[in-house]
């Protein structure tokens, strides 16, 4: 359902997971699928209840399906289809990275991004990391039910 707040500002009510989050021009995105994957991306206007013109400073702005992006809590003040420097402009006073990777979501996907670059001897040491605090928790658990019945 596609709703016209004020001139050059529409707002998608999607539904399922993002139901909350409103498709607003100036909303922060994340790509899920496709040859963008993993990219942020700013909607810069709504084709149709289906489909949002993206834009990102390192990419050619293109359709996308709201299928295919997750929305972000991140909005940026911007007009309906912005030039590309305004754009950069506008993410930059917003400080769209620093707000991105110091979100939840943000530091999680980093954290996976760095997980799956590990090679086979960086999988052992963190194996062998995960053994030795696991060992010093339950060393503590023990002190702690030993002082508690004592």
């Amino acid at each position: 359902m596609v709703k016209f707040l004020k001139p050059g500002k529409a707002v998608i009510l999607l539904q399922g997971r993002f139901a909350g989050r409103k498709a607003v021009i100036g909303r922060v995105a994340l790509v899920n699928y496709g040859e963008d994957y993993g990219r942020l991306v700013v909607i810069v206007d709504v084709v149709d209840q289906n489909r949002a013109l993206v834009d990102a400073p390192d990419m050619v702005r293109c359709q996308v399906n709201f299928k295919r992006l997750s929305l972000t809590d991140i909005k940026i003040d911007i007009k309906r289809v912005p030039k590309k420097t305004a754009l950069i402009k506008a993410m930059e006073e917003a400080d769209v990275k620093t707000k991105w990777e110091n979100s939840s979501w943000g530091k999680k996907l980093i954290v996976q991004k760095r997980r799956a670059s590990l090679n086979d001897f960086d999988r052992f040491k963190v194996m062998l990391a995960k053994i030795k605090r696991g060992g010093a928790i339950r060393q503590e658990l023990a002190k702690l039910k030993k002082a508690s019945t004592a």
